[in-house]
């Protein structure tokens, strides 16, 4: 009777010991998975932020033909599309994500974002009525206001620029943006203002420094701003300004900073030397 109770003892433990494998199995299982979660996750921002965008472009193509069913790995495609200067691609993948089950408000922010991008101003109006005017960001007002630009809706364009700038610790991006809409306005005061700012916030931003520039010379004024430069910035500065002072009819003015542009440039400045060359060939003419 011994023997009959050992072998029943004996097996009970030997499944007790297999269960326990499996169980450990499945727990390092889930550990791994967690794992690869984690640093897919990096590796996705990695690919978003710092990656050639045609490199994070085949990355995500690859990954999201692994893993259909993960919409972020969707979405970083769209987004490494966009980056990659292929917006009209990106579009088709935002409308993808957009007609699934997973799709949420930032993904008609992206779509818009991708339209504005090809031009396609209307749609990108349209996409961005679908989503409700509690969902407040700096990205949702920042494509408001270029789509109220596109339509010359001055009111809503300033207003909607005013609430993206307040909605971003770096607002850089957006107050250029903004100054750019006045200078097209021919509102060159408040442009001037606007570009000062953005270079108070980023005093990298070279766009804002020559748009800075463009609304000084269409004044009149043309002397350089005091923003911080580089030797090559200074260089391009002065070119811009004088093509803005040659517009304006002020040639001689324009000719000599055209001469100091050359001067400054601590390498062969074709631009200006051509820009120069033909205006003395159409006095002399």
């Amino acid at each position: 009777m011994r023997r009959p109770i050992f072998l029943v003892l004996c097996l009970a433990g030997a499944f007790a010991l297999s269960a326990c494998e499996k169980s450990r199995k499945a727990d390092v299982q889930r550990a791994l998975d967690d794992i690869n979660v984690i640093d897919d996750s990096n590796l996705s921002d990695i690919m978003l932020t710092v990656a050639d965008p045609n490199e994070a472009v085949t990355y995500f193509e690859r990954a999201s033909k692994a893993k259909p069913d993960r919409v972020d790995l969707q979405r970083g495609l769209a987004k490494s599309l966009v980056r990659a200067k292929r917006p009209e691609e990106a579009i088709v993948v935002w409308q993808g994500i957009i007609g699934g089950s997973q799709a949420d408000n930032q993904d008609h922010i992206g779509l818009a974002d991708a339209l504005i991008r090809t031009g396609a101003w209307k749609q990108a109006g349209e996409e961005l009525n679908k989503i409700p005017p509690t969902f407040e960001t700096y990205d949702r007002y920042r494509l408001e206001a270029m789509v109220a630009d596109s339509k010359k809706d001055w009111k809503r364009a300033d207003s909607f620029y005013e609430t993206a700038a307040g909605l971003t610790t770096k607002p850089a991006g957006v107050l250029n943006n903004w100054g750019y809409s006045k200078l097209s306005r021919g509102d060159f005061t408040d442009a001037e203002a606007l570009f000062g700012r953005a270079i108070r916030y980023d005093s990298k931003l070279f766009t804002a420094k020559n748009n800075l520039v463009l609304a000084l010379g269409a004044q009149g004024k043309y002397d350089l701003p005091l923003v911080p430069m580089s030797q090559v910035e200074r260089a391009q500065l002065l070119y811009t300004m004088a093509l803005s002072a040659i517009k304006r009819g002020d040639v001689a003015t324009g000719r000599g900073l055209l001469k100091e542009a050359i001067d400054t440039h601590p390498q062969y400045f074709e631009a200006a030397v051509r820009s120069l060359r033909t205006l003395d060939n159409n006095v002399t003419n």
